[in-house]
């Protein structure tokens, strides 16, 4: 097909973390794959997990035999591309813009969702999308675990904290900067038509304004 998808004769399943904030899932990963999805026209049925709600393989799609799962071959979206099973970066995955611009919201603008989500507010949001189905003690060690993980990966120590947290808001910043003046007054980044990079920002902002806290600095920053 000419937007680089397979015919599919049934429904794919998509299965996410449930559903809050008046978000379709809450999930600041699952989000922009539900986006993409939907930007695909190919119908799908949303599922959710909450048995293993902090499971690495969330989100992951599922077709008959056919999973492809968030900790896999770098994540569902890239997939379904590389599977030709759902690809609407098909024109525009070579175009070196492309590819520095969805860059900056995979980077940039993720690491400033994790530390706000993780670190930056109270730990409310993180709570209700990830643990609020869990008993209160479970929940709350894999929360500790979670936050640890988080400054690990981002490189984030009691020494350079400060530095770290202004560091990652001011890159969201010139991110959000960015992105606007690329944007401009179009609906889609390119050609206009959505493509992978179109549901991750969408998806961020979308976290961002409903999942955050309004008095958040990354909220102030978009």
């Amino acid at each position: 097909m000419e937007d680089g998808r397979r015919e599919i004769d049934k429904n794919l399943t998509l299965v996410a973390r449930k559903p809050c904030f008046g978000l379709p899932t809450a999930c600041p990963t699952c989000l922009p794959v539900y986006i993409y999805l939907r930007f695909s026209k190919i119908p799908f049925t949303l599922e959710f997990n909450s048995i293993h709600p902090d499971s690495d393989q969330i989100p992951y799609v599922e077709y008959g035999d056919y999973v492809a799962y968030n900790n896999e071959k770098g994540g569902v979206i890239k997939a379904l591309k590389e599977d030709n099973t759902v690809d609407l970066d098909s024109n525009v995955c070579d175009v070196p813009e492309w590819i520095s611009t969805k860059a900056l919201v995979e980077t940039w603008l993720g690491d400033a969702i994790k530390y706000e989500l993780w670190i930056g507010c109270d730990g409310k949001s993180a709570h209700e999308v990830y643990y609020s189905d869990l008993p209160w003690p479970i929940r709350k060690i894999l929360y500790y675990m979670k936050v640890r993980s988080v400054k690990q990966e981002l490189g984030i120590t009691s020494e350079n904290a400060d530095s770290r947290e202004k560091e990652i808001y001011s890159r969201a910043a010139m991110a959000y900067g960015a992105l606007s003046s690329r944007l401009g007054e179009q609906s889609f980044f390119f050609e206009n038509r959505p493509t992978s990079l179109d549901a991750a920002l969408l998806g961020h902002v979308l976290f961002t304004l409903h999942a955050l806290p309004v008095s958040t600095s990354i909220s102030h920053s978009s």
